[in-house]
C-alpha cells in the first residue's frame, strides 16, 4: 500500500521543545502527528526569514531529540557561485550544522544540496555539477569528520528546479540518492514522472 513507501515530513520546526512561541511548531508536535522527517535550513528560511547557521544547527538538534530525521539543506547563492565560493559555503554550513553530533546521528540524516540560484528559477545544476558537490564536498567532508560508514550511509539529495526532463540526469549518478522537489511537486503531471524515475533508479 501507499503507506509502505510514503512518509510524512514537515517544512520547518522550532528549536525549543516547548514554550511561548506563538506560530512555531515543536519537533514533539510534528512527531505526534506522524512526521518522520523535517526540512531544516531551506534556503528560503535562511535568506527570506533570516535563519542563521546557528539557528539551523539548533533546529537539527531539536529534530534529532524529537526522533525526527532532519533533511539539512545546504547550498550557495549566485553571488557566492560567481565568486568561486561554492565549496567553502557548503563546508561552512555542514560544519555549523553537524559539529558535535555523533557519527551514527550524521549517518542517519538526509542532506539536500540545493544551490540557491537554481530554486524556482528554471535553472538547474547539471548532474555533473551536483555530483561534484555531493561527492567531492558533502560526502568527503562527512568522511573526513565522521568516517567512511556515515559518509556512505548518509542520504544526499539534489534540489533546485528538478523536473521530469532532468531527474534522469541526477539519478544517473550513484552519489545522488534522490531529489528534494519543490515547484514540480505541486502538480501531479510533473511530480508523478519524477517519483517514477526515482523508484526505477533504486
Amino acid at each position: 500500500g501507499l503507506g509502505e513507501w510514503v512518509s510524512l515530513g514537515a517544512q520547518n520546526l522550532h528549536w525549543e521543545a516547548q514554550g511561548a512561541f506563538t506560530g512555531e511548531v515543536s519537533g514533539a508536535m510534528l512527531a505526534d502527528v506522524g512526521c518522520r522527517y523535517v526540512i531544516v535550513g531551506h534556503s528560503e528560511r535562511r535568506h527570506l526569514m533570516g535563519e542563521s547557521d546557528e539557528w539551523v544547527a539548533r533546529k537539527v538538534r531539536a529534530a534529532l531529540a524529537a526522533g525526527l530525521t532532519p533533511i539539512l539543506c545546504v547550498g550557495e547563492t549566485l553571488d557566492e557561485r560567481r565568486a568561486g565560493l561554492t565549496e567553502a559555503v557548503v563546508a561552512r554550513q555542514l560544519e555549523s550544522a553537524l559539529q558535535g553530533l555523533a557519527a551514527e546521528q550524521v549517518g542517519g540524516m538526509v542532506v539536500a544540496y540545493e544551490p540557491v540560484w537554481a530554486i524556482g528559477t528554471g535553472e538547474n545544476a547539471t548532474g555533473q555539477e551536483a555530483d561534484r558537490i555531493i561527492s567531492g564536498v558533502i560526502r568527503a567532508w562527512v568522511h573526513a569528520r565522521f568516517g567512511e560508514a556515515p559518509a556512505r550511509r548518509l542520504r544526499v539529495q539534489y534540489g533546485g528546479s528538478v523536473s521530469p526532463a532532468n531527474i534522469g540526469e541526477f539519478m544517473a549518478y550513484p552519489s545522488i540518492d534522490g531529489a528534494l522537489v519543490g515547484g514540480a511537486s505541486l502538480k501531479v503531471e510533473s511530480f508523478a514522472p519524477i517519483v517514477a524515475a526515482g523508484r526505477r533508479a533504486t
